[in-house]
């Protein structure tokens, strides 16, 4: 089974806003089970299961229940992830929502929502709604509470007047249900049959175009780019990569566990790999070189901080998988992308 992932950018943004809010980043990632050097490129993907232990960490640690919807008040979609990006560079906020359809999955994967987009708009009685699709949403309701601020407070900067009429949430109203009112400026509903926004009927006309419209189509092609990554992972090999990225660096990686998680024994995850050309030895070798490289090119980690990183017990050891990958030592690998970038 393919595991959800969130971006790195959305991750980083809120352990930012939690570390503002009191939260020590050092117990957040410990807690949460979070690399902070793999959140330097947003584009990366995390496992949801930690952006959702983060929340939980940052929850407890600021003494904040709230804090998924403050955290989407007070932090713009556009800060932390492209999907924010390109819906403030659409003509109309029907064009955004048409791209939130199209890309929302690069800002975070959700579970259970595999025949199609999270959000849909739908028409009932005469209104019109957005709806969250996400099945089972009241085992996590941070995520419906995140993203429906970020729907709500990211275009009240530049719209004219109020977009969204009414919120209906499946969850029943925390002790902290104020916050929703006073949020949201208008009626919510909870323990409601549906996660939904009614929006204004003529919503889909209303203008947007916050960037210059030429950014528009570059950001488009760099998000098509990260959606082909994305179900580029969805092959095998993908999927074992996606389960070994959060537990490289304990080095405990056991072919057996990983079988597991996919539903597969251990012969049939052999097999099916010798069938995609690799071995589990092979994707776990080239893995540990592209993120071992990445740490190196940072220069955000030391020779033996990334060893252990990516799984090795002895930095020699680690020495001697670099060199058989790049004929280099790590060290002159750091050196020689060093002193390429200054040269470029």
């Amino acid at each position: 089974m393919v595991q959800p992932t969130v971006s790195a950018g959305l991750v980083a943004g809120l352990m930012a806003f939690a570390a503002r809010n009191g939260a020590d980043p050092a117990t957040l990632a410990m807690r949460a089970d979070i690399d902070p050097g793999a959140l330097h490129d947003p584009d990366k993907r995390l496992p949801l299961q930690r952006y959702v232990g983060l929340m939980r960490a940052a929850q407890s640690l600021t003494g904040d229940p709230a804090l998924a919807l403050h955290f989407a008040e007070q932090v713009g979609m556009a800060q932390v992830s492209i999907v924010g990006l390109i819906m403030e560079a659409s003509a109309t906020m029907g064009e955004a929502f048409l791209q939130l359809q199209r890309y929302g999955r690069l800002a975070a994967e959700v579970e259970n929502v595999a025949d199609g987009p999270r959000f849909e708009l739908v028409n009932r009685g005469g209104r019109l709604y957005m709806v969250d699709r996400r099945r089972d949403p009241d085992t996590v309701p941070e995520l419906t509470e995140a993203a429906f601020v970020s729907l709500v407070c990211g275009p009240r900067r530049f719209l004219p007047r109020p977009h969204v009429l009414s919120v209906y949430v499946t969850h029943p109203r925390p002790a902290y249900g104020a916050e929703y009112e006073r949020i949201f400026q208008c009626p919510v509903h909870f323990g409601a049959e549906w996660n939904a926004l009614e929006l204004h009927p003529q919503i889909a006309d209303w203008k947007v175009a916050q960037n210059p419209r030429y950014v528009f189509g570059l950001l488009t092609r760099h998000a098509d780019a990260l959606l082909r990554e994305l179900d580029a992972t969805r092959d095998l090999k993908g999927q074992i990569e996606s389960l070994l990225l959060p537990v490289l660096h304990r080095g405990e990686v056991n072919a057996d566990a990983i079988a597991a998680e996919l539903g597969f024994s251990r012969q049939t995850l052999f097999r099916r790999l010798k069938e995609e050309g690799t071995s589990f030895s092979q994707v776990l070798d080239d893995l540990r070189q592209r993120i071992a490289r990445l740490y190196l090119e940072g220069q955000s980690a030391s020779v033996n901080e990334t060893a252990y990183l990516v799984g090795f017990s002895e930095p020699s050891a680690f020495s001697r998988a670099f060199k058989r990958w790049t004929g280099q030592s790590p060290n002159q690998y750091r050196r020689m992308y060093k002193q390429g970038k200054a040269l470029s």
